[in-house]
Formats: structure tokens, C-alpha cells, sequence
């Protein structure tokens, strides 16, 4: 006797379809499981077994062969412990296959019997429904991440609901989502930072263009502080947008159960021990890593020199393309990353450059080496590069700064202005930026660069033109040879 279920492998991102075919036959009874399956997928052959017993169902008393197609694909997790027992079930006929390959199922069994939740469901259920397959069988905790895609939700809690509805003796039960609920506000807010004017306009300048930000200066100026509050000045995300960066949150395991529709800029902020794969993704999946998990957001380097030199230096193509593609032996797997980077540093090791109340006891050779560890051409991709000074004593009196609750009306105008009708330089600003890559170490990228940051200037300024003004505020946020040199 043969039945097939249907389900899904992700590679990256990408659903894959996979037939789960199950074959009972006269012989020794066995069971087993073929298909280039990984050790999780294997390991299905237990739970599938003392689940469908912990159901009160018949465990077929047959050689049992379960095959997972194509075979060249290979099978990751345990996403297919509820296709597996739906397709071993509809071979011993307790179920009728005809209804189980309408149907798409992705779930893991516990060994009573209950289905579990497993990340990636919104990527099954967007490609069951690409398919044309309109129901997807899943745990009743992944119902809100799944419903986000155009498909009908059958929501089981254990196994047995699962045969109950493939028999027709029970109806799927409604489920009232809270996708729509909006999420708390960020706690982090602009009002916490004192004086820091400079830096204040340059987070301003980064939320409302998009760009890229480097603070550097002594330690305990805010430059940690002024990073993490960048996504409080942030306008919510766009529809399309939300779904995508759900949809990466939802491969990575990391979405809130209850409300898994990701509506505000994620922020991500690694320890400075991350590895390669913990930055650009990886592993044996592979599994996107904090430059995706950071796409329409912010990606926070604290400390950014400790970093590894390779985890930095692979943070290069994806600020100019706006993905990354991991390759490995079996394939390709392409993740979006379009983010902005906010990265914190210290003018030298000992951080005593750049105050003036404290003295630099680093050697040439230590600053030397310092600087070696961000190269040139990472340093020419941040847009905006601010010296953080010691703040003042009249500064830090002051009860609160301007909250972000103020600025960020400001910064969805300047972003509408941009987008509607971008603002053009005048011939004055043109000979300004010609000047300056004459006269400063100023790259085609950089100058690029320059003049984006004019035009969200300009946008910000609600002129219809970028002024040599703004080209010249532009300018001065370029790198300063204190980290240049």
C-alpha cells in the first residue's frame, strides 16, 4: 500500500517541495527512512512511532519505508515528523490519501502525540500556496506566523485532531489572530541623551536617508547609547516589508509566538565575539544570520575594531548589493540584508585620544596597529562619520533632550520628499562636491555618498534644491583623519 503527503524544505529562504511517500509491504516489520534526511529528520522514526501509538492509532505491523522526494535534496529538522505519520497513516488507510495530498503539512511530534511549532512555517505556507495547494495542516502555535500568507490554516494541537479532521468528524477550529495588534514602542528613546547636538543631527540625517553611521570618540561619551536609539526615529515598515522580514525572523526561529508579524525595524546588536556565520549567516541549512536578521532595520557593532577582520570584511557586499549569497557544495542560498550599519569605536586602544582632559599612552605602533583593524574600504561605506566629544557640564544639566516622538514626524516627511520628488543640486553645490574630490581623499563611492547625505539634508531643510550648504554639512561628516590616517 503507497500514500503520499506533501510538505516543504527550506533552502535559505526558498521553500522546496518535498513528497513524502510511504510504502507498507509484507515482511519483517521495520521502519525506515530514505531521502538524504539529516540526523534530526532520521530521528523521526521515533517520534513518529510513539506518537501515532500516543494517539490511540494502529501502528502498521509492516516493513514500512518512508521517502522523502527529490532524494538530491537534502532534508533539514524536524518539520516532517507530521508528514511522515500523516503519510504512513493514509498508507494503513485510517486516513483517505485522496484528502491527505490536498493538503500541505509541516509540524514536529512529540512523543504523547502533540504537534510542536517549527520555524519557517510562513515560507511553507507562502509555497504550498504558490502550488496551488490551499490548506496547510500545522500546530496551532504557528496558526498566527502562518496566517500571514494567502492560504486556509488547519490548526492542530496533537495528532489525533489531525485524523479526527482528515476523517470529516471535526471541523478546523477558528482562531481570532493578533497580527493586527500593534507592537509596544521602542523603550529607547532620544530624550535619554543629553547635549550631543552634532551626533543628535547625524541620527536624524542616518533615519531619514537611510545611511550608515560611524561614532567614534573616548569612552562614556553616548556613543552606544545614540546608536540604539536610532530605531525609535524609525517610521513603521511597510506592508511588503513587514512580510519579508517576518518571513527571515520566521526561518531563524526567533519570532514572537503570539504576534509574529514584524511591523517595526528590527535591531540587532552582536557581541563583538560573533563569528562569520553568526554575521552573514551559515551552518549546515544554511541559517540566515544578524545581517539578515537586521534587513529594513539597524545593525549595531558595538566596539567595532574588536570584531574579527573577516566577519567585517564580509559586511562589504552586502552594504553594496543589499543580499548575501551563502554557497556551499549542495547549493546557493541567497539572503536579503538591506540594513543600516551603526558602528561605535574609540579613537585608540587605550581611549584616551580625542579627550581632552585625559592623554593618549598608546605608541605609534599601537595606533598603527589599531587602525589596521578596519580597512579602508569598509570606513568609505559609512555615509556618516561623527566624532563624539566628552560632553559638557552645562549639557548634562538639562532634565531631557528632544524625544523621538519629535523627530520622527520630521524624519517620514524627509523620507516622503525623497521618494515623491528628490531635491536637485544647484550648480553652486556642483562645484562644491567637484572641489572636494579634488581636494579631499574623496572616492566615486564617497562622493556619491556625499551627495545623498545633501539631499537628505535638503529634505530635512524642505528645499526643493540642495544648497552648497548641504553639500558642506555633507562633507564635514566624512571621515576624519583621526580614523582616516
Amino acid at each position: 500500500m503507497l500514500a503520499h503527503s506533501v510538505t516543504y524544505a527550506l533552502i535559505g529562504l526558498e521553500p522546496r517541495r518535498v513528497e513524502v511517500e510511504a510504502h507498507l509491504q509484507l515482511g519483517v516489520p521495520s521502519f525506515a527512512i530514505v531521502g538524504l534526511a539529516d540526523r534530526a529528520c532520521q530521528e523521526a522514526k521515533e517520534r513518529v512511532r510513539s506518537g501515532v501509538t500516543s494517539a490511540e492509532l494502529e501502528w502498521p505491523k509492516r516493513r514500512i519505508t518512508v521517502n522523502l522526494a527529490p532524494a538530491e535534496l537534502r532534508k533539514v529538522g524536524s518539520g516532517f515528523d507530521l508528514p511522515i505519520a500523516l503519510a504512513i497513516l493514509a498508507a494503513s488507510r485510517q486516513i483517505l490519501p485522496e484528502r491527505v495530498i490536498e493538503h500541505a503539512a509541516f509540524g514536529e511530534l512529540a512523543l504523547d502525540g502533540r504537534v510542536r511549532p517549527v520555524g519557517g512555517v510562513l515560507a511553507v505556507a507562502e509555497g504550498a500556496w504558490a502550488e496551488g495547494l490551499d490548506r496547510l495542516v500545522c500546530a496551532a502555535e504557528s496558526t498566527p506566523e502562518a496566517q500571514l500568507a494567502p492560504i486556509e490554516i488547519i490548526p492542530v494541537h496533537h495528532l489525533a485532531e489531525a485524523v479526527a479532521y482528515f476523517r470529516g468528524e471535526r471541523d478546523p477550529p477558528p482562531y481570532a489572530s493578533m497580527n493586527g495588534v500593534p507592537p509596544p514602542l521602542p523603550v529607547a528613546d532620544l530624550a535619554d541623551v543629553l547635549g550631543q547636538q552634532r551626533a543628535r543631527r547625524a541620527l536624524e540625517l542616518a533615519a531619514a536617508g537611510g545611511h550608515n553611521l560611524l561614532f567614534a570618540g573616548p569612552p562614556g561619551t553616548g556613543k552606544t547609547m545614540l546608536g540604539r536609539r536610532l530605531p525609535g526615529i524609525l517610521p513603521p515598515l511597510a506592508r511588503e516589508e513587514a512580510i519579508e522580514v517576518t518571513r527571515i525572523h520566521s526561518v531563524a526561529g526567533v519570532l514572537h509566538p503570539d504576534r509574529p508579524l514584524v511591523s517595526a525595524p528590527p535591531f540587532r546588536a552582536p557581541h563583538h565575539s560573533a563569528s562569520v556565520a553568526a554575521i552573514v549567516g551559515g551552518g549546515p541549512g544554511p541559517r540566515p544570520g544578524e545581517a539578515s536578521l537586521a534587513h529594513c532595520g539597524v545593525l549595531l557593532l558595538d566596539e567595532l575594531p574588536e570584531f574579527q577582520r573577516p566577519a567585517l570584511e564580509a559586511l562589504r557586499q552586502p552594504l553594496e548589493d543589499g543580499t548575501i549569497s551563502i554557497a556551499r557544495a549542495g547549493g546557493r542560498a541567497l539572503f536579503p540584508a538591506r540594513f543600516q550599519l551603526v558602528g561605535t569605536m574609540n579613537l585608540c586602544p587605550c581611549g584616551g585620544r580625542g579627550d581632552p582632559a585625559a592623554e593618549c599612552s598608546c605608541s605609534a605602533q599601537r595606533l598603527a596597529a589599531f587602525r589596521d583593524k578596519l580597512s579602508r574600504a569598509l570606513v568609505d561605506r559609512f555615509d556618516l562619520v561623527v566624532t563624539v566629544p566628552r560632553p559638557r557640564a552645562h549639557e548634562l544639566e538639562v532634565e531631557t533632550g528632544e524625544p523621538s516622538a519629535v523627530i520622527l514626524p520630521r524624519v517620514v516627511a524627509a523620507r516622503d520628499r525623497l521618494c515623491q520628488s528628490p531635491p536637485s543640486r544647484t550648480s553652486a553645490a556642483d562645484d562644491l562636491l567637484s572641489r572636494a574630490v579634488e581636494r579631499m581623499p574623496l572616492s566615486a563611492r564617497g562622493r556619491a555618498r556625499v551627495a545623498r547625505v545633501a539631499a537628505t539634508a535638503a529634505a530635512l531643510a524642505k528645499s526643493e534644491h540642495v544648497e552648497a550648504d548641504h553639500v558642506a554639512e555633507a562633507l564635514a561628516y566624512r571621515t576624519p583623519r583621526e580614523i582616516a590616517a
